[in-house]
């Protein structure tokens, strides 16, 4: 285990602060996940609206989390298992960044303007 944290150094916590940026402040994301919270678990409706908003966070935090390791796990099988940690993590934070885009345009649009 401290292998992979020596290798990849903290990339791996970057990419989940930005997965978890974009779960909470992406406007294209959050009506699709709180829509399927609602239709998975439509108990939690009615106990606390609350919980409903945070499980739409978490969500779409773990959606980007899928959606980006994609190229990360295509990277990785392309270069046949010679692609070191590093680098299949700088792919894996790449494209997070790029989906993480709209909802770095709206953080900051609510929190600066």
């Amino acid at each position: 285990m401290t292998e992979i944290v020596n290798t990849t150094g903290r990339l791996p916590l970057a990419i989940a602060a930005l997965a978890l940026l974009n779960g909470v402040f992406n406007p294209w994301l959050l009506p699709q996940t709180t829509a399927a919270v609602i239709l998975l678990a439509p108990g939690l409706l009615v106990s606390s609206a609350a919980l409903v908003v945070y499980l739409a966070y978490l969500l779409g935090a773990l959606t980007t989390l899928v959606v980006a390791g994609v190229p990360a796990a295509l990277y990785e099988r392309l270069s046949g298992g010679r692609a070191s940690g590093f680098a299949v993590c700088l792919v894996w934070l790449a494209a997070t960044a790029l989906l993480t885009l709209p909802a770095a345009g709206m953080a900051a649009l609510l929190l600066l303007g």
